[in-house]
């Protein structure tokens, strides 16, 4: 998975016409530490996909923009749209983000 260190890496993986992924996450959260726990397991299901990691702390104009509100959230892009969007309440198991993308 990438971790994103600009703005312009971000704004190329959301316009790509493949599926990418985000992960809006930061490093004091205990709840992303536990995503951290599993998700490598997901991606390795869903390599037909793009997956990044962005920090919300580093680029809180970009998380205000896809109105990311709790973390870790995972947020779903093609062609620059945001198709989906998992919220953090809801991201805290493998089931959960499972569940999550098989509805993509």
């Amino acid at each position: 998975m990438k971790q994103l260190n600009n703005e312009q890496e971000y704004r190329e993986l959301i316009n790509q016409e493949a599926l990418s992924i985000g992960i809006f996450t930061t490093t004091w959260c205990p709840d992303c530490k536990r995503l951290g726990m599993f998700i490598d397991e997901i991606i390795a299901e869903q390599q037909d996909k793009q997956w990044f990691m962005i920090d919300r702390d580093e680029f809180p104009e970009i998380a205000d923009e896809q109105q990311v509100m709790g973390i870790p959230s995972l947020l779903v892009f093609k062609n620059g749209e945001k198709l989906a969007h998992l919220h953090s309440a809801n991201a805290k198991t493998p089931d959960q983000v499972r569940e999550f993308l098989g509805q993509l």
